[in-house]
């Protein structure tokens, strides 16, 4: 009788530092309540246990690049985004935000390769379009910032920066007209910013 209670009571420790464990999901979960909290550090700490008990998880690649990227550790995040399209080849949201990162780090050109396969994999995506115009923009190609912006407002009529951004594309190819228009509708579309423009160079 008393080996059985023993037993009884062995087993209930066990159950109970059984349930006591986290499990990948958990650690995956607090990491995203940090991260809207901006507490990236503790997000990263959560994420990273949530990896060392599932290495294949890729949404805790992806969020952890994320928190890595919002405290300006670019190459962190790349690097976790590698990961996250190691694991998953088709996953768009990868390339866009390693872009993102790459763009943050000056690597305009592969930004723009980025950008490009988000595009492959998804032709509408809006802000790969706004975003490898930008990138163009920075490597003083405004004829294919311009490109991109125009297909952008396709896809978004009413995506006020756009038209700012391909109005200073314009600028810079001295079509002044054309950037007056651009600055014009961005300021209707509300980016106040516009207006700066819009005293200084149009009538």
């Amino acid at each position: 009788m008393k080996k059985l209670k023993l037993f009884v009571l062995f087993s209930l420790l066990t159950a109970t530092f059984s349930f006591g464990q986290k499990t990948a999901q958990d650690y995956y979960n607090n990491g995203n309540a940090k991260a809207e909290l901006q507490d990236y550090r503790g997000a990263i700490a959560d994420y990273t246990k949530a990896i060392e008990l599932k290495p294949d998880d890729a949404n805790a690649y992806i969020n952890r690049g994320n928190s890595k990227d919002a405290l300006q550790d670019y190459r962190g995040a790349i690097a976790d985004y590698n990961k996250v399209i190691e694991l998953n080849p088709a996953d768009a949201d990868a390339y866009f935000n390693r872009g993102n990162s790459k763009g943050a780090l000056q690597d305009y050109r592969g930004a723009i390769a980025d950008y490009n396969k988000v595009i492959e994999l998804n032709p509408a995506a809006v802000d790969a379009y706004y975003n490898r115009g930008n990138s163009k923009g920075a490597l003083q190609d405004y004829r294919g910032a311009i490109a991109d912006y125009t297909k952008a407002i396709e896809l978004q009529p009413d995506y006020a920066k756009v038209y700012y951004n391909r109005g200073s594309a314009k600028y810079f190819l001295k079509d002044l007209n054309g950037a007056c228009l651009d600055w014009r509708k961005a300021g209707e579309l509300g980016y106040s910013d516009a207006y700066d423009k819009i005293k200084q160079y149009c009538n």
